[in-house]
């Protein structure tokens, strides 16, 4: 429940009785999403991690918090579909463009866009909020398509980083919406 106001001008306003339709399901909601615990971190390159807050297996698509703790890549992509990002902590960019991102920056990815994510040295670790869309289509040192990635490798990835970490695999069942 969330906490009873005390002095707000809306305090003696009623919540909503039915607050879902009846086919919705409940919020996700996760607190310190940015967290310090590295294990709900998943390893996605040598150097860079996500951990995933929300998943949606039938819509192709997820949110997520990419960490890295020092130098870090993400292999050249693109996506087909568009990309959100809001820089929490540290620095990152991608090598095609002429931007660094810091905290409280924020990015829009435009679909069809190739490029090879790098995560810089910093006092703090990158920590970026992403929400992805589709998937990321794995590219070679010519740009050319070379694999493919989505929320259905990412489900399989996270299960089994969860299970060897000692969460469990079906942790992962709890993002779904």
């Amino acid at each position: 429940m969330a906490d009873a106001p005390t002095t707000e001008f809306w305090k003696d306003i009623p919540a909503i009785a039915n607050v879902f339709k009846p086919d919705a399901l409940p919020e996700a909601y996760i607190a310190n999403a940015p967290t310090d615990d590295e294990r709900y971190y998943v390893p996605f390159s040598d150097t860079v991690s996500s951990r995933p807050l929300w998943i949606s297996p039938t819509q192709n698509k997820w949110a997520d918090i990419l960490m890295a703790k020092s130098a870090g890549l993400v292999n050249r992509h693109y996506h087909p579909h568009e990309v959100f990002a809001y820089t929490i902590s540290g620095k990152w960019g991608y090598l095609e463009h002429d931007w660094t991102a810091t905290a409280g920056d924020f990015v829009y990815e435009t679909p069809g866009e190739g490029h090879t994510l790098v995560a810089y040295e910093h006092k703090d670790p990158m920590k970026t909020f992403f929400i992805v869309k589709g998937p990321l289509i794995w590219l070679d040192d010519k740009g050319e398509a070379d694999g493919y990635f989505d929320v259905h490798d990412y489900i399989k990835m996270c299960r089994e980083h969860y299970e060897k970490v000692g969460i469990g695999a079906d942790y992962v069942d709890t993002l779904f919406r």
